[in-house]
């Protein structure tokens, strides 16, 4: 059985005040409707030390900055589908 990829998206203050409550959302979605729930283990997480790049997002070992919903899916798709 393989690993669940982690997804962490940081719920510190300034990612959730600049827009992952709603790219929370957005995810936890997507990940619904592609089935990915059982290939991914989605959490939130707390500063990244990257707060002037946010808001933050990890797939795995990677760390993508500004995200926003759009980028999320993005991401998402490029990583799980492409």
């Amino acid at each position: 059985m393989n690993p669940k990829t982690p997804l962490v998206i940081c719920l510190g203050s300034s990612c959730f005040a600049r827009g992952n409550k709603n790219t929370l959302k957005t995810i936890t979605q997507y990940l619904k409707s592609h089935n990915l729930t059982d290939k991914i283990e989605f959490k939130g997480g707390h500063c990244f030390g990257k707060c002037a790049e946010g808001p933050i997002l990890q797939v795995g070992d990677k760390v993508y900055t500004a995200v926003d919903e759009f980028k999320a899916i993005e991401i998402l798709a490029n990583h799980f589908e492409g």
